[in-house]
């Protein structure tokens, strides 16, 4: 027989809003209204103070090792933005302003991710947002699961999952868009594609010419967006929202943008990355363009650019301040681990308490049979706050 060809769409679709001198494309502007506008600024403005605040603390050692996210405030805000409180948002590390916008406070943040405490991992209560994922690509899965539960349950809910351009190299990120293609799964994935997986250059990463493509072969269809554009990021995915929600399935969106900073707090770019490189993309980067765009627009000044800023520090210096003042047991990592403690932890934590009481010159320890199986349950908070919380 002779060889015939078979035709595969692999065109690829560019989005692109709001341009570096804040030059909108009218067709495609999404027409927020004002206020909206003044919201979504200032939320993006909270992301940007944040981190600059995060790193701060990480080199005074009051939290751990910090991966900053300055230039990707749009690619992770955007999608956040047009979710209902019932989505689900599951991050990757740098998705703090998603998390924010979506409800999951900023103290909890704190205190989970890099003040190593095992109650910043638990998501607030009615916050359908997971906590922030290390292992990369591992949190792919979970939104999976998340998007085939809802429409197991007959909801319309979808799940937003974010993973940097290194993480598509991990199998999770490939059994997840698999299952999403063939059940058709209300699954958003952001593949945020800041050109650098720590040290390893895009270059590297992958030979495809973009990521979009990647989800041709899953039947998933696909958009690549300027990730600095804030308005394109909010139009893209609605757009796969709003066919996710009607039963369209699962979409890919590539988010173009740069990874300003370091990889972490422990990193050293300079080592790896020509700084010539980084010069362009700061004139890209979402939150100068945005400001130009309010302006340009009439709905910021520099007086109300200097009152939004004096707001957000005192919101953001309470917020830390309410971090520090949690008070932890020793016994805590066992209390957030399982909705029902397992009985081999009910022992082990029954045991660990024996010896914190004799360590602390309490009576001596009880034989195994006289541990008690299932000890109370510590309150999940314990904060004692004397800041208010703006």
């Amino acid at each position: 027989m002779p060889r015939a060809r078979i035709a595969l769409a692999e065109e690829v679709e560019y989005l692109s809003i709001l341009d570096e001198q804040a030059n909108v494309d009218v067709a495609l502007d999404p027409r927020l209204p004002p206020h909206e506008l003044q919201r979504l600024y200032r939320t993006l403005l909270l992301g940007r103070r944040f981190d600059e605040r995060m790193i701060m603390l990480s080199r005074q050692g009051r939290i751990g090792n910090y991966p900053p996210y300055r230039g990707q405030e749009a690619a992770s805000l955007g999608p956040a933005w047009v979710l209902r409180r019932d989505d689900w948002i599951v991050p990757s590390f740098r998705e703090l302003i998603a998390l924010i916008h979506h409800g999951w406070p900023m103290h909890r943040l704190i205190l989970g991710w890099w003040g190593g405490h095992e109650i910043g991992a638990q998501p607030p209560e009615g916050v359908n947002a997971l906590p922030l994922c290390g292992p990369v690509a591992g949190q792919c899965l979970h939104a999976a699961g998340l998007a085939w539960g809802s429409k197991l349950a007959g909801r319309d809910a979808v799940a937003v999952c974010f993973i940097g351009d290194g993480g598509t190299s991990e199998g999770d990120f490939h059994e997840a868009m698999n299952v999403a293609g063939v059940f058709r799964l209300p699954l958003i994935m952001i593949v945020q594609n800041n050109h650098w997986a720590i040290s390893t250059p895009r270059s590297r990463q992958t030979a495809s010419a973009t990521f979009v493509q990647k989800a041709v072969g899953y039947g998933v269809p696909a958009v690549q967006v300027d990730g600095n554009d804030i308005l394109a990021m909010i139009v893209a995915t609605r757009a796969a929202v709003d066919r996710a929600r009607a039963g369209g399935g699962a979409t890919l969106i590539e988010a173009v943008t740069y990874r300003l900073g370091p990889h972490s707090t422990s990193d050293d770019p300079k080592k790896y990355r020509n700084p010539a490189e980084v010069e362009p993309w700061e004139k890209r980067e979402p939150l100068i363009r945005f400001r130009k765009y309010m302006e340009a627009r009439g709905l910021l000044t520099d007086a109300t650019q200097a009152l939004i800023e004096a707001e957000i520090d005192a919101q953001i210096v309470a917020e830390i301040a309410l971090a520090e003042q949690y008070r932890p047991v020793e016994t805590e990592p066992f209390d957030h681990c399982f909705a029902e403690m397992p009985d081999h932890l009910v022992r082990q934590r029954a045991e660990f308490e024996h010896y914190l009481r004799v360590r602390g010159g309490g009576a001596a320890p009880a034989p195994a049979a006289a541990i008690p199986s299932a000890p109370p349950r510590l309150p999940v908070d314990r904060f004692t706050p004397t800041v208010p919380v703006v």
